[in-house]
């Protein structure tokens, strides 16, 4: 039987779908529809609306209902040769399984690994400390035919990408992205933090050596402990190939030198 993450999880994804597959301004469903589509009750789907709210995904309406809200803007940051330097997070990082079942991909997470529906993944939900201090939940995807071995021990020991390279995996690339949210009830329990306090919500989807997607993860980090610091290289002699009104996070248009690409290197920094 499903655990209660993996529930919660189902429902988020089932949103997201709808998210991904309509225009903004699309109406949700009743509650009644969904928790009946989804075989759960009105408070598991309440709760899993309230993170996308939050988040910025949905948008209530009083007296009529939740509704897909307008897209995010976008800003992507990399560097002149289009990688990143990615240095190592401060302290002692150490892993907690809290679920780990073999389920069909579906369809928002099978879009994401290039993979059937049907097709078979791991699901994992696994909690991170830092020097014993809890920091982070981790959602991760991989296909049971990139690494078919692969164990609990293999993700409570260790790093993932290590785990995978010993399956034989060699990762390779990733897309990344980052953005603000707050934390549910269950989160902040497993965080050690009140409801709703402030943290970031990453997404990752990675690919190996040959171009092949073999893990997709959404990750909640404490906002009070964890932060991300970027070093940019904004010099005067940087290539200018970049549009006229180019615009880089926190720098306003207009503020740089070179309008082309800014070199960076990123680090998580632990408080």
């Amino acid at each position: 039987m499903a655990g209660a993450i993996l529930k919660r999880e189902r429902v988020r994804d089932y949103l997201l779908e709808m998210i991904e597959t309509h225009p903004p301004g699309a109406p949700l469903p009743a509650e009644r529809v969904l928790c009946q589509r989804l075989s759960v009750s009105r408070p598991t789907l309440r709760s899993a609306v309230d993170e996308l709210v939050n988040n910025g995904m949905l948008v209530r309406q009083h007296g009529r209902g939740t509704f897909v809200a307008p897209a995010k803007i976008e800003q992507e940051l990399v560097s002149d040769d289009r990688t990143m330097v990615l240095p190592q997070a401060a302290g002692t990082w150490t892993s907690k399984v809290l679920e780990f079942a073999t389920i069909a991909a579906g369809a928002r997470v099978g879009r994401r690994l290039s993979v059937s529906p049907a097709a078979e993944i791991f699901y994992v939900a696994r909690q991170r400390f830092v020097d014993g201090a809890p920091m982070a939940i981790e959602y991760l995807h991989v296909p049971v035919a990139v690494a078919p071995r692969l164990s609990l021990e293999d993700l409570e020991s260790g790093d993932l990408y290590v785990r995978l390279h010993e399956h034989g995996v060699r990762v390779h690339d990733a897309i990344q992205s980052v953005e603000p949210t707050v934390t549910n009830d269950a989160e902040s329990e497993l965080l050690g933090v009140p409801v709703l306090s402030p943290a970031l919500l990453f997404e990752r989807l990675t690919n190996d050596d040959t171009g092949r997607p073999i893990e997709y993860v959404h990750s909640l980090y404490r906002g009070d402990r964890y932060r991300i610091v970027s070093r940019l290289a904004l010099g005067p002699t940087a290539t200018t190939r970049g549009a006229a009104d180019a615009h880089h996070p926190g720098i306003p248009p207009g503020d740089l030198t070179a309008r082309g690409p800014v070199r960076s290197a990123t680090t998580g920094d632990i408080q």
